[in-house]
């Protein structure tokens, strides 16, 4: 795991530049830094180095091929490397290797293969540039699920890229214009999802792709073509004629532990001390006992707990650990310890992000940098398994719409928006509110779309606001709205929510982050699951919770799922109120022109006063203030 940065264009003193870069996000990498110059075709490329793989300098990056062509720098880890060299070598295609890091192996691959060979090859977590001297190519890729971060875009006449913005922002050139579009999906999702990002002249690279830029590209300031390698949209709809059929269901329950077990066993690769994040919850729990089964040593798992009745899980992570053996580590946090974290989300999330289980999230990860330098985590089991409570909320809510006839829905539509502006503030407003925007909604996509938005229409608070297309406009084709929806997450929440949270928290202490679940050959498997394997019984994940049952008794995991989540909605009303209150000041928000200040006001006060919880609301708001101030330096302090 480490940190990326490349330019490419006319830029005085492109080394102090990158130094400023990699100084910036030296926590993703404090191992080593490096440099690398092609002064005559003025590109530079800069590197700094978390030490999982190889500790020695045979790792150390930028690293240029065997041959001498190809100069590559890498963030993440390829988790089948071994069996790549191996590969290499039967093809008579292998350099006289010089250690056994996987950047060594992966870019033998690309000098050997060419890059779309490599990356359908590849297994793995990462954000990758290359620079062919010959051809003077740049190409940039990213992993298929989007664990990895990659930034691009132009800084006055030249092109950069980065693993995050803040190691760009400083550069000459770079434009902070604020990018209305971005801030519109930020209110609307509480993230900012790919290619969007803050600042209108960068994007984010989109999972699953890879861009090739020449010169000609640079001197027109003109971004190349996306190019797919890998698509979750594609391996879906595909998976539609290759269900998999068992004869029975122990046999379901084997193919899983197969597939997974095997991701876990590769994820299991470190030269480093490794653990596992442990909730207790399913997934994790899953992960853990996989650790357990694949692996020959001790297996260190971490946990944190809070004093707040019905936010506390570490007794069931601890009961899990307990029965599975391994060395847990628990950290009791308090209310105070949680709130000291908030002003540090800012420069954590170095774009506006307002997912709160941040901060549980940045805690967990503290703690576990002390012991370990590797985490794994259980991510991605509900997009893949149908295990979030939302999805059977958003279907009960789809088939009352379905039952509607298509001509009676726009009209009811009409008339509930009137009904809704009529009724008192309270559930019943909010039910009718929600009926009216579901009800409107054109297909499928657009109906989730409104169901997991927090401000529905972002044009009521962002002052300007444009909002693009998303995956959520896109009609992806006949199937179950169950499938539908879990595809979605895929597409989006997952990638731009849940993976931007664990790999900025990870990372601001140095500590790798590995997503068994996520594993291309798991998300393939979990595709061509017929549905009944993954929801029985009005509960998700049903094929995981077989497969769990193996190695832990049932009564230590099944219970409702409560989620990474704080009291937020008290905490705003409490300790945070005076930090929220001068953040979301009236005067500033006019003076400043992004938010409409008497939208904003409306939901503050209609919070304070009990009435409702608009806590998911506000904290998009209150962390974009948040991030403008630790721009200027002048980050408010809470109180």
């Amino acid at each position: 795991m480490c940190g990326i940065i490349g330019v490419w264009g006319p830029m005085i003193n492109k080394q102090a530049e990158l130094e400023r870069g990699c100084c910036r996000m030296r926590e993703r990498g404090p191992d080593s830094t490096g440099y690398w110059h092609d002064t005559e075709a003025g590109l530079a490329l800069g590197h700094v180095r978390l030490a999982i793989l190889d500790l020695s300098e045979a790792g150390h990056q930028p690293m240029v091929s065997h041959c001498g062509r190809y100069v590559l720098v890498l963030n993440g880890e390829i988790y089948n490397h071994l069996e790549l060299r191996a590969e290499l070598e039967g093809r008579g295609q292998a350099p006289d290797w010089r250690g056994h890091s996987d950047t060594e192996t992966i870019l033998a691959c690309l000098a050997a293969w060419g890059v779309e060979e490599t990356l359908y090859r590849a297994t793995g977590m990462f954000a990758m540039g290359l620079w062919d001297r010959q051809d003077r190519s740049l190409s940039l890729m990213r992993d298929r699920m989007g664990e990895k971060p990659l930034y691009m875009g132009f800084a006055g006449q030249s092109f950069v890229f980065g693993s995050q913005l803040k190691a760009l922002s400083a550069m000459p050139g770079f434009s902070h214009e604020i990018d209305r579009r971005a801030l519109s999906l930020l209110v609307r999702h509480n993230y900012i999802p790919a290619p969007w990002s803050i600042y209108r002249g960068m994007r984010k690279l989109a999972p699953g792709s890879w861009v090739r830029l020449t010169r000609e590209h640079c001197l027109r300031r003109e971004f190349p073509p996306v190019r797919a390698y890998w698509s979750a949209q594609t391996v879906a709809q595909q998976a539609r004629e290759q269900e998999l059929d068992f004869e029975t269901e122990g046999q379901a329950v084997d193919a899983l532990e197969s597939v997974l077990g095997a991701s876990v066993q590769r994820q299991m690769l470190a030269d480093v001390g490794l653990g596992a994040f442990l909730s207790g919850g399913i997934d994790s729990s899953v992960v853990v006992a996989l650790m357990r089964a694949r692996g020959s040593g001790q297996v260190n798992t971490y946990s944190i707990g809070f004093e707040e009745p019905g936010y506390n899980e570490a007794e069931h992570a601890k009961a899990v650990a307990a029965h599975l053996g391994t060395a847990h580590t628990e950290l009791y946090v308090s209310a105070a310890d949680a709130l000291a974290t908030v002003p540090d989300l800012a420069a954590v999330y170095d774009e506006p992000f307002a997912d709160s289980s941040q901060i549980p999230t940045l805690l967990v990860s503290r703690m576990a940098r002390q012991h370990v330098t590797v985490a794994l985590s259980g991510d991605g089991g509900d997009e893949l398994f149908g295990g979030y409570a939302r999805y059977f909320r958003a279907q009960r809510w789809w088939h009352r719409r379905e039952s509607l006839p298509a001509l009676l829905r726009r009209p009811l539509s009409e008339l509930g928006r009137l009904g809704a502006a009529l009724l008192p503030a309270g559930q019943l407003h909010d039910q009718a509110l929600k009926a009216v925007a579901l009800a409107g909604a054109p297909h499928a996509g657009q109906f989730y779309r409104q169901f997991v938005s927090y401000w529905k229409d972002p044009r009521q608070v962002v002052r300007g606001a444009y909002v693009p297309d998303t995956a959520f406009d896109r009609q992806m084709g006949e199937g179950n709205f169950f499938e539908y929806m879990m595809l979605l997450d895929a597409l989006t929440y997952l990638p731009d929510d849940i993976l931007v949270k664990v790999d900025r928290a990870a990372m601001s202490v140095s500590l790798e982050t590995r997503v068994p679940m996520l594993d291309h050959h798991v998300f393939e498997f979990a595709q061509r699951l017929p549905l009944h394997y993954k929801v029985r019984d009005g509960r998700g994940k049903w094929l995981l919770r077989q497969l769990l049952y193996r190695h832990v008794p049932a009564h230590l995991v099944d219970r409702p799922k409560k989620g990474f989540s704080v009291p937020l909605g008290t905490w705003l009303r409490g300790p945070l109120k005076d930090w929220g209150a001068s953040l979301l000041e009236p005067s500033r928000l006019l003076r400043e022109g992004l938010f409409e200040p008497g939208a904003v006001q409306r939901k503050w006060r209609e919070h304070q006063s009990g009435v409702r919880n608009w806590s998911q609301h506000l904290w998009s708001i209150l962390m974009t203030q948040a991030w403008l101030d630790s721009k200027t330096g002048t980050a408010a302090r809470v109180r």
